[in-house]
């Protein structure tokens, strides 16, 4: 007993946590499966429902926060504006057909099975939002970033992350909550703060730092610069009500412009990978698996069908925009998962009585399956774009 009288709990759980993360990485490295799927894992086994070592998810949520601005920031810098605005009617026109083309088929659906018409708007929200997170990394992973398909897919991506502000205030409305003036205008007012900054930096191509060259060779001072500008970047995003990480993601084209990408990323990546486990293992965390095994068969149906669904409208989008089929068919798997940011809306509607109890559980458990699902569905893929491509040369 004397030898456990000194143990600190914390230090235990993080202990814990680095062991598992360790041995379920290394089984997926064997099938070749990125770590996101061992982060999820590793929460659901940490959960009230797995083990129970996590019963308060507070800190870790807040943590994986952190994450979501920092992997943002780090795609920011890969970005270049020019680059990026030659896509804007594949991002803009892409988005707006997905959310359109999910709704009415979720009105269709709730149409037979009676389904109020607000929750049918909401459910279609919900599956039309692909996961930012999942699919950045799995693009940076597979070095498709730079290629045609990664710009085409990053592009509907960011756009979808602009797309949460109206469509939250859209479900305020639905729920009998409509945004005051003044938060309305705060939200036009931080939007024209990040679009005159987009402006400028298009036009000026580079910005120069102040005192650049001495942080430049001084380790320490780069890390709180780093930081200013992601954070920095992140708080005054969500002080005029837009998405923390959409701020982020302006600081880093800050970082892009400055030239001063290399240093950066020397400096953060280690926090980027620790706070962006912490995001995936939240959502493990949120699996409640009575509910799942009590609707498995219902689960099931709705998780192939928003698959199917979104890979196929996906696809057919990116091929309008003169994408080969195979890129287009690559590109519609990289969309398909449902995104974490319908956490958010299903969270918001759920708080306005919108959706009910089963309802949450249901869409909770649907999103979470789907970004587990993700990377196989996306290598599934992959091997049947390159078998395609092997018959068309003989």
């Amino acid at each position: 007993m004397l030898l456990f009288s000194n143990f600190d709990p914390t230090i235990g759980f993080i202990s814990i946590l680095a062991i598992l993360i360790m041995v379920v990485g290394l089984l997926l490295k064997k099938i070749k499966q990125p770590y996101i799927i061992g982060y999820i894992l590793v929460g659901a086994l940490l959960g009230k429902d797995g083990l129970g070592f996590i019963e308060d998810t507070t800190t870790i949520n807040h943590l994986g926060e952190i994450g979501i601005i920092l992997l943002l920031f780090f795609i920011g810098m890969e970005i270049s504006l020019p680059e990026f605005i030659k896509q804007w009617k594949v991002a803009a026109i892409g988005t707006f057909l997905q959310v359109g083309v999910s709704v009415l088929i979720i009105l269709g659906v709730g149409y037979f099975f009676d389904w109020k018409i607000e929750r049918s708007i909401i459910l279609g929200f919900v599956i039309a939002l692909s996961s930012s997170a999942v699919i950045i990394k799995l693009l940076a992973d597979k070095n498709l970033v730079k290629t045609r398909v990664g710009k085409n897919v990053l592009s509907i991506l960011l756009m979808q992350d602009i797309m949460i502000v109206p469509l939250l205030i859209v479900t305020s409305l639905l729920g009998g909550k409509g945004e005051s003036i003044e938060n309305i205008v705060f939200m036009l007012v931080g939007g024209s703060i990040i679009i005159g900054t987009l402006i400028y930096i298009y036009k000026r191509k580079t910005i120069r730092l102040p005192f650049s060259k001495t942080i430049e060779k001084d380790h320490e001072l780069q890390v709180f610069l780093a930081i200013f500008f992601c954070f920095g970047g992140a708080l005054v995003s969500s002080i005029f009500g837009l998405s923390a990480a959409l701020g982020a993601f302006v600081g880093g084209m800050v970082m892009h412009a400055s030239k001063a990408t290399h240093w950066i990323y020397d400096t953060l990546n280690s926090f980027r990978i620790l706070f962006v486990a912490m995001f995936f293992i939240s959502i493990g965390l949120q699996l409640d698996f009575s509910f799942i095994f009590k609707n498995a068969w219902a689960i099931s149906i709705v998780l192939v069908s928003v698959y199917i669904t979104n890979h196929l409208v996906n696809s057919l989008i990116l091929r309008l925009f003169s994408s080969p089929w195979q890129e287009a068919f690559l590109g519609g798997a990289l969309l398909a998962q449902i995104g974490e940011l319908s956490f958010l809306l299903g969270s918001s509607a759920y708080s306005l009585g919108i959706i009910e109890d089963y309802s949450y559980n249901f869409t909770i458990s649907l999103i979470s399956l789907t970004l587990i699902i993700s990377p196989f569905w996306i290598s599934l893929t992959e091997k049947l774009v390159i078998s395609q491509r092997f018959k068309s040369i003989e």
